[in-house]
């Protein structure tokens, strides 16, 4: 079994490879310049890499991206072997990132508590409290009316 900094170092190759051959040598049009490589992960036998990609554009170009990787996975995998020069070039599985959905969603969910806050303030901007400003008994503050209810027991 190889050390993570070595499936590391060979994640880091075919990352760059795979960059790299998207922008020059495939002439696929599905594979514009639209598709990012965000990742690569390697397994700890180096047999197998995952490819994490982002497509700008909408549902179409990225079932079209997609179809366009798997179409050209047999090319990247031979510019991968031919760079790392090892023994087994690990067999890629190209995944579509889920970080700009996750991204926008967070915003998404920051902009409504932005909104929420914005009306509490609001809401809160000329109210008053509905007891008095100090509400803690101090020493000495004792009510009479507990005074008589206990002489009269």
């Amino acid at each position: 079994m190889a050390d993570n900094a070595r499936a590391k170092r060979l994640a880091d190759l075919i990352r760059e490879v795979i960059a790299q051959k998207l922008q020059r040598g495939i002439k696929d049009p599905r594979l514009g310049s639209h598709v990012t490589i965000t990742d690569t992960r390697v397994t700890g036998d180096l047999r197998e890499a995952t490819v994490f990609y982002t497509v700008y554009g909408d549902d179409e170009d990225r079932a079209s991206a997609a179809a366009g990787l798997e179409s050209a996975k047999g090319i990247l995998r031979s510019e991968v072997g031919r760079a790392a020069g090892t023994k087994f070039t690990p067999t890629l599985t190209f995944v579509a990132d889920a970080l700009p959905d996750n991204a926008r969603a967070i915003e998404d969910l920051l902009d409504r508590a932005r909104m929420s806050d914005a009306q509490v303030r609001e809401a809160s901007s000329g109210a008053a409290y509905a007891g008095e400003a100090d509400p803690y008994r101090k020493p000495g503050d004792e009510d009479e009316g507990d005074d008589a209810k206990g002489a009269g027991a």
